[in-house]
C-alpha cells in the first residue's frame, strides 16, 4: 500500500467528493485521544467521532495512514489542537479535509495559554504569571525571541555505570542544535492538561456542532453542560489531592505539563529534553542530574510514548525515584470517560511518586 504522501503526490484525493451535511449527524474526526474524549462527551446520543492518533502513538512523530486520510476526506468536522502540536495534520487538513469545518482548539476563546520554558533546568521566573496570558487570537502576531546561551559544565568522570551517557555524547551536536537553532519557544500547545481549558474546549465544540447540526443542538447543549459540571468537580478533586505536594520538586521527560502544574500548584525542576523528537546530549543529562541532586528532587517522570533510556543516568547519585505520567491516555479506553481518567491518573502518579 502506498503511503499517504505518495497518494497526495499522485493527486488521488483530488476527485473525492466534498463532505455534506445534508442528512444525518456530522461526520467528525479528532486528532488525539483527549480531544476525542471531549468531543465524544458532547456527541453522546448523537454519533461517535473518529480518532486519528490511536493507542500509545504520539502526535509529535505520527504519520497519517491512507485509511485515515480516506476518513478525513469524508469528514464534515475536524477538531484538533493546532499545527503547534499535530504538525503532521496541517497538510492533510488543507488538502484532504479542505471542505470540512476545522476547529483548532488552541485558538478558541477562553483558553489560557502558557509559553514553553527555556532550558533543561527551569528557572524560578518560569512560573511567573506575567509570562502567561488568556488567549485572544493574537499570539501568532507576537514575536518570541528567546535566546538561550549554553554555559560550560565541568567534565564528569565516566565509569562502567555511564555507558548510556557515553552514548549520549554522540547526540551532543543535535542537542546544541536544539538550543541554538530549534528553540522550543512560543505557545505551549498542551492546553488540555488544564481542565479549566477543557471547559472552554467543550463550550466551543458544542457551539460549533449546534450551529452546524441544529436538529441535535439541544442534545449537544445538555451534554456540554453535564460535562462542564463534571470538569468543575474534577478541578476541585485534584486540587485537594495535590495540595500537599506544592513544594515538592521533580523532573519530567519533556516540557509538556506546565498547564497541569500551573492549575494545581506543582513545580517541575526541569525536563530531560525540550523536544521529544531530539535525543538529549550528555551536557543536558549532566545539567539535569546536577539539578536533581542540588534540589533534592523526589521523582523523575518518564512517559509511555517515549521510553527514555537515560532516566537511570539522571537518577544516579540521588535519592529520587522514577515514575511515569501519561499526558495522552495511551493505555486508557477511548471515549467520554478517558479525559477524566487521564487527569486522575496523572494526579495519582504524581502523588505516588512525590509523596
Amino acid at each position: 500500500m502506498r503511503s499517504f504522501r505518495t497518494l497526495i503526490a499522485a493527486g488521488m484525493f483530488s476527485t473525492l467528493a466534498a463532505p455534506a451535511m445534508a442528512e444525518g449527524p456530522p461526520a467528525v474526526m479528532t486528532s488525539i485521544k483527549p480531544v476525542h474524549s471531549l468531543v465524544s462527551s458532547v456527541m453522546q446520543g448523537v454519533s461517535e467521532p473518529g480518532l486519528i492518533v490511536e493507542g500509545a502513538a504520539s502526535p509529535h512523530s505520527y504519520a497519517l495512514k491512507p485509511s485515515q486520510a480516506a476518513k478525513l476526506s469524508k469528514a464534515t468536522h475536524v477538531f484538533w489542537i493546532g499545527h503547534e502540536l499535530e504538525a503532521f495534520l496541517e497538510k492533510p487538513i488543507e488538502t484532504v479535509a479542505a471542505q470540512a469545518h476545522t476547529v483548532g482548539l488552541l485558538d478558541v476563546d477562553g483558553i489560557q495559554t502558557h509559553e514553553f520554558r527555556e532550558g533543561g533546568a527551569f528557572d524560578a521566573h518560569d512560573h511567573d504569571d506575567d509570562h502567561d496570558h488568556d488567549h485572544d487570537h493574537d499570539h501568532d502576531e507576537q514575536e518570541h525571541a528567546h535566546e538561550h546561551a549554553e554555559e560550560g559544565h565541568e567534565e564528569h568522570d565516566h565509569d562502567e555505570n555511564h555507558a548510556e551517557l557515553k552514548e549520549a555524547d554522540h547526540a551532543d551536536h543535535a542537542d546544541h542544535d536544539e538550543h541554538d537553532g530549534h528553540h522550543h519557544d512560543g505557545v505551549d500547545p498542551h492546553i488540555w492538561l488544564d481542565p479549566v481549558n477543557a471547559i472552554a474546549m467543550v463550550r466551543k465544540i458544542a457551539d460549533v456542532l449546534s450551529a452546524d447540526d441544529p436538529a441535535n443542538a439541544d442534545r449537544y447543549a445538555a451534554n456540554a453542560a453535564a460535562t462542564i459540571a463534571e470538569l468543575e468537580k474534577l478541578v476541585d478533586e485534584v486540587s485537594a489531592e495535590l495540595a500537599p505536594l506544592h513544594d515538592t520538586q521533580y523532573v519530567v521527560f519533556h516540557d509538556a505539563y506546565r498547564y497541569f502544574e500551573e492549575r494545581f500548584g506543582l513545580h517541575a525542576a526541569g525536563s530531560i529534553t525540550i523536544s521529544p523528537e531530539i535525543t538529549p546530549g550528555a551536557e543536558r543529562i549532566h545539567e539535569i542530574r546536577d539539578r536533581v541532586k542540588h534540589l533534592g528532587a523526589t521523582c523523575v517522570f518518564a512517559e509511555p510514548q517515549f521510553e527514555p533510556r537515560l532516566i537511570s543516568v539522571v537518577l544516579e547519585g540521588s535519592n529520587a525515584k522514577s515514575g511515569t505520567i501519561d499526558p495522552l491516555g495511551a493505555g486508557l479506553a477511548d471515549g467520554p470517560d478517558l479525559y477524566f481518567n487521564l487527569i486522575r491518573n496523572m494526579a495519582a502518579s504524581m502523588r505516588d511518586c512525590l509523596s
